[in-house]
């Protein structure tokens, strides 16, 4: 493979991986306006966003067996339809159950995208460089956060929120185009691959049996909820708690991102040095030990605004290492039924994530400590599923039963 060709497949692959966190982060700040235009409240058009993750984590199921039975890019197109039509009608919304239903729909087809990516990547890379090649399309996802929040606080602040839903979907459509002209089949449709409910669901379950899949995939999607409690949770804090506007909360969302972004990029050169059944250790117990003092903190209302940006920037940075290794380690035992692995793995993450902003919009307090105590709560668990988790994979001379975390190995 060139390095033109090389540069090619990271960046529509990236591309695809980044359509649907730029379809959260870029309408965050008009969260204020959708509220007053739609005459309800914050908390209630942050439903729309647990209703897209509800959708990504239903829709990522359905597209697993799709991509391998009639290949990867047949379902993608199909996704990518969905996609544009319903961002644009998000755009024409005129009641927050409208609203609600049709972010539903939209992350129906944004997920298409989401699990197609992943899959492509186990498909079209030697396993060996599949982490390395996660930490690079969290490069181009980085663009997300960093990006879609700002633009989005200028686009609503001067033409409205509506204009968002319509940027996104021409996003869409410039993306189908990528992926019509530069992306490759990678996968052969497969015509005994059965569509039946008991032959998916029997290859769904032979997925989860896989100890080292339900190890990396669930402790990997708790920890991800974590950061969907925050990226829920963010527009109350900053612009309803901290009172910021929202152009400012467009550029702290990206600066946090920064960390995200930064750390995934600093695990692949860990990754010439270090596993990345260390790093992930490593990482999840810093997250657990960071989310730890945030909550004690918060609780006794030691943090103003910067003190909070610090505290989520070092969570967030955690984030940036456990995510490409939970990935790559996921998917790592397998190579035909990668779609559904892919499927089982995003559906988790985006499942764990809907719970966790659920779980948020049923409290009204005008605090962070509701937010803080699901990203602490999230870390735990996921560090105990890797801790018990690992127990169960097979010990091979390539892989050892535990090993010292980094830091740790002197």
């Amino acid at each position: 493979m060139t390095r033109q060709k090389y540069f090619s497949l990271i960046l529509i692959l990236g591309t695809l991986t980044a359509l649907g966190p730029f379809s959260i982060d870029m309408y965050l700040p008009g969260f204020p306006a959708i509220a007053k235009d739609l005459h309800t409240i914050v908390a209630d058009v942050a439903l729309s966003l647990s209703s897209f993750f509800i959708g990504i984590s239903a829709g990522q199921l359905l597209y697993g067996p799709l991509l391998d039975r009639f290949g990867r890019k047949k379902p993608l197109y199909v996704g990518l339809v969905v996609y544009v039509l319903s961002s644009v009608a998000c755009g024409f919304a005129t009641s927050i159950e409208s609203l609600v239903v049709l972010r539903f729909i939209q992350a129906i087809g944004s997920c298409a995208a989401a699990v197609a990516s992943v899959a492509m990547v186990r498909d079209l890379f030697p396993i060996e460089d599949n982490a390395k090649v996660f930490s690079l399309l969290m490069l181009v996802v980085g663009v997300s956060p960093m990006v879609a929040p700002t633009v989005g606080g200028y686009v609503t602040a001067d033409f409205g929120w509506q204009v968002v839903f319509l940027i996104l979907a021409g996003m869409g459509a410039a993306i189908l185009v990528a992926v019509y002209f530069g992306l490759p089949e990678s996968s052969k449709p497969d015509p005994t691959y059965s569509l039946k409910p008991k032959p998916i669901l029997n290859n769904f379950f032979a997925v989860l049996k896989v100890p080292q899949f339900y190890t990396y995939a669930f402790s990997g999607a708790i920890s991800f909820s974590g950061l969907l409690a925050y990226v829920s949770g963010s527009p109350l804090l900053f612009m309803e708690i901290f009172k910021v506007g929202e152009k400012q909360y467009g550029w702290i969302f990206a600066f946090l991102s920064i960390g995200l972004i930064g750390a995934s990029q600093v695990n692949s050169v860990l990754l010439k040095k270090y596993r990345s059944e260390q790093i992930i250790f490593t990482a999840l117990f810093c997250q657990t030990i960071t989310a730890l003092l945030f909550v004690i903190a918060t609780n006794l209302g030691w943090l103003g605004l910067y003190e909070t940006i610090a505290f989520i920037f070092v969570y967030l940075c955690c984030l940036g290492f456990t995510f490409p290794n939970a990935s790559a380690l996921s998917m790592r035992p397998f190579s035909k039924n990668a779609g559904s692995a892919s499927a089982l793995m995003g559906a988790s993450q985006m499942g764990f994530g809907a719970l966790a902003t659920v779980l948020l919009s049923m409290f009204e307090a005008r605090s962070a400590v509701p937010m803080t105590g699901i990203m602490l709560g999230s870390a735990v668990v996921a560090l105990s599923i890797l801790l018990l988790g690992r127990k169960a994979i097979p010990v091979t001379d390539d892989q050892p039963e535990l090993e010292a975390p980094v830091g740790m190995l002197h």
